[in-house]
């Protein structure tokens, strides 16, 4: 048997249960993985409250419902046919399944292989753990908005865990130009993560304050604040637009506009866990707790203002 947080009934944080289950056993293709960390992101917030499944994204529970996407740990068994990894490999990956029972607020948790990495030397399981989600979901965006180098992009919710990613990827890998939009006490920081400009989330007009610095407005913008129509207005005519939620505004003055859906993939994974070692991804912990207390953890990311993400660790 082994512990996991799952939600029964849909509601508030007191909704998440500690709860005694079997070990899961991986099927043809798969890991186990004894989980060392999970990262809590504000996803799980929305799957308790029962919001995903209010709007067709995930299906309605028969019994309990597993919780959390990140996870960092090491490879305790080899499903059938599973390749690429050996007991004792320690690994991240992401858990991108919904419908799935078990999530990684776990002691053990089964992925697909081809949904896990390994972890780089010198990278911590904690660290690691608030990577897969923020970080594969600010890679598939770009990938989206398609901009060629030199290309101006606006990121919303820039020092946010998908936004920050996002500034450093499209600046320092994809030699983009981003113009950031952050609170006050993250100005600093992104610029030395590579925003070329930098505009205060209170501003008025965010499509004036942007086309002062971009004439004509931007190539692109990934919206992961979810502004939609206010941050449409700062792209160009026939630009793109990616937002990370699926709300998205109408394309007006043809512009493309997209949803980003977050896809598990150990390849481009490995990629990102390997900038993140070499110190060209920036990771940030907001502190750490125990498995136990995730309500806890829960209540500290509704309350808002951290600088990083919470991880649990079983």
């Amino acid at each position: 048997m082994m512990r996991a947080v799952v939600v029964r009934e849909f509601g508030g944080p007191e909704a998440l249960w500690l709860a005694e289950l079997p070990v899961p056993v991986p099927g043809p293709g798969q890991l186990r993985i004894e989980v060392a960390a999970a990262g809590v992101n504000p996803v799980d917030l929305v799957t308790r409250s029962g919001a995903l499944a209010e709007f067709g994204l995930m299906p309605t529970p028969t019994g309990a419902v597993g919780i959390g996407w990140d996870v960092a740990g090491t490879v305790a068994e080899l499903g059938p046919g599973a390749e690429g990894f050996a007991v004792g490999d320690q690994v991240i990956g992401l858990r991108d399944r919904l419908d799935a029972p078990l999530g990684t607020y776990a002691e053990q948790l089964v992925l697909d292989a081809s949904a896990v990495a390994p972890l780089p030397a010198g990278l911590s399981p904690v660290a690691a753990a608030t990577l897969p989600l923020n970080g594969l979901t600010a890679d598939q965006a770009l990938d989206l908005l398609d901009l060629p180098a030199g290309a101006s992009l606006l990121v919303t919710g820039a020092a946010g865990g998908v936004g920050g990613f996002a500034v450093e990827l499209a600046a320092r890998q994809r030699g983009l130009r981003v113009v950031a939009v952050a609170g006050a006490a993250d100005h600093d920081g992104l610029r030395a993560m590579g925003a070329e400009f930098v505009i205060d989330r209170q501003v008025s007009d965010l499509a004036a304050a942007v086309r002062e610095l971009v004439p004509g407005g931007v190539d692109g913008a990934l919206d992961a604040a979810l502004l939609g129509i206010r941050a449409l207005g700062a792209v160009r005519n026939r630009g793109a637009f990616v937002s990370v939620a699926g709300d998205v505004p109408v394309g007006l003055r043809g512009i493309r506009v997209q949803t980003v859906w977050i896809a598990a993939d150990g390849a481009a994974l490995g990629r990102l866990a390997q900038l993140a070692a070499r110190g060209e991804l920036t990771l940030r912990v907001a502190d750490t707790l125990p498995l136990a207390d995730a309500e806890k953890a829960h209540r500290r990311l509704a309350e808002g203002g951290l600088r990083g993400r919470l991880v649990l660790a079983p």
